[in-house]
């Protein structure tokens, strides 16, 4: 078995994936579900319900707000509380949508059968179908990032895809959701890809994999065999070896079939890749073939403390802290809540923020592992510079941020940094790198747009 990788970069955290083994159980409803309006890349979504509105579960809460958005649905049915502001994963208080839940009836178009439909008995689904229903369902980039899944679909006319990636590599630490989801539901995802490359107009798929899942490579692997054997449609399952940040998409094209991705503004589909991930896979079979749109999705909920980590098919909406109760509640003293894992994810400052598109895990870091140590002055080591998979020198670049240097840092390429943490995980002088060069490119990337909107006005 050949096993690949990306070329440059990279390091290799510990993995604490304690919920490997745990089987997906199913959330209990909430009481009370918030909606935010911004769960994707792209302009927030606008309400077309007001207090007092009775929802079902899939109804239409909130409409695309633009091109690059997407619409957001109901999980509950109930009766809208209000249309507020609450804190979501950013710290901020955003615009959301309240809903007070009264039992759980469905809309009467969802099918909640468990019949796999496939592709070649649904002759209905054109490419221009599949990538409207995907549209019209919500659904966005379940790994984290959360771009509008049907804009992939449908690349620029300059570009021309050849290849789908399933970005199945789970690369962060604790998180084992898509794990779980590929044991249980790899039927339903390779419908999914399968609509994806018909979508894309492509026929040449495949699944990126790290060996430190086995059992879902062989699994994959022999249904790939099955579904696609005799199919117009290749699909591969690629064995990826453990290296983190391997789920960044320009570093699974870089593994999958060795091209590299220039800088931004450069994607995956210059170099002819479209990359989704697996959970984003499931969620278009269940758009297109049940007419589901997307309200909910498998999270881990984790941490060396938890009495009772696992994995859970959650309802979007439902407060972090009724998961946490499900896993035994919050352990005693000093906890790091984070929204994702630990090398990319967001601390919280509330238990209360929503599950969202995006949340694909819940963990719980302790006190004593999240406590950064004092920094010391750079040594010159060149850690960070081996660990960046972008080539960057973020030494160099949490220097300039210090000293506000934006435009040497637009020519040393911050905005091509990734956000991966690795620089900082290296580290052996502890320096806050990726703290300096988040901040650098936030204000880089608005010096870029402010400058493009002038020269539109000229």
């Amino acid at each position: 078995m050949k096993i690949k990788t990306f070329s440059i970069g990279g390091v290799h955290p510990e993995e604490n994936k304690l919920t490997h083994d745990a089987v997906t159980q199913v959330a209990a409803l909430p009481k009370q579900a918030i909606f935010p309006l911004g769960q994707h890349i792209g302009a927030p979504a606008k309400p077309v319900v007001v207090k007092g509105d009775k929802v079902k579960v899939g109804t239409m809460i909130a409409e695309a707000g633009g091109f690059v958005s997407a619409p957001i649905y109901s999980s509950v049915s109930g009766t809208v509380f209000k249309i507020d502001t609450a804190i979501d994963a950013t710290g901020y208080r955003k615009p959301v949508i309240i809903i007070n839940v009264e039992g759980d009836e469905w809309e009467e178009s969802i099918d909640r059968s468990d019949k796999l439909e496939l592709v070649k008995d649904h002759p209905e689904l054109t490419p221009e179908e599949i990538v409207n229903r995907i549209k019209t369902a919500g659904v966005v980039g379940m790994g984290g990032a959360c771009f509008p899944t049907f804009i992939k679909l449908c690349p620029p006319p300059t570009v021309k895809a050849e290849c789908v990636i399933i970005n199945a590599v789970e690369c962060e630490p604790y998180i084992t959701a898509d794990f779980r989801l590929m044991m249980e539901h790899a039927d339903e995802i390779l419908v999914g890809l399968e609509l994806l490359m018909k979508g894309a107009k492509v026929t040449k798929g495949y699944i990126g994999i790290e060996t430190n899942k086995m059992p879902a490579i062989e699994l994959l692997t022999k249904k790939c065999a099955e579904v696609f054997g005799t199919s117009e449609y290749s699909v591969e399952v690629v064995p990826l070896k453990q290296r983190y940040p391997q789920g960044g998409e320009k570093q699974l094209v870089d593994a999958v079939i060795n091209r590299q991705v220039p800088a931004p503004p450069a994607i995956p589909v210059n170099v002819g890749a479209i990359v989704q991930n697996v959970g984003t896979a499931f969620a278009v079979y269940e758009a297109c073939m049940k007419n589901k749109p997307l309200f909910e999705r498998y999270t881990t909920v984790t941490g060396k403390k938890l009495a009772n980590p696992g994995n859970f098919l959650v309802r979007m909406g439902t407060p972090m802290k009724d998961l946490i109760e499900a896993c035994g509640g919050m352990p005693e003293g000093d906890n790091k809540l984070l929204a994702g894992g630990p090398m990319m994810g967001k601390a919280l400052t509330s238990t209360e923020v929503p599950i969202c598109k995006g949340t694909n895990s819940v963990t719980i870091i302790s006190g004593e592992e999240a406590f950064r140590k004092e920094p010391n002055p750079c040594i010159r080591c060149a850690k960070c510079v081996s660990a960046c998979p972008m080539g960057l020198e973020p030494y160099l670049l949490a220097k300039l941020a210090a000293v506000q240097n934006w435009e040497r840092a637009e020519h040393e390429e911050v905005v091509s940094c990734i956000e991966c943490g690795s620089c900082q995980f290296t580290c052996p002088a502890h320096r806050p790198l990726l703290d300096n060069i988040r901040q650098a490119k936030a204000t880089v990337m608005g010096i870029i747009r402010a400058r493009a909107a002038a020269a539109q006005k000229k």
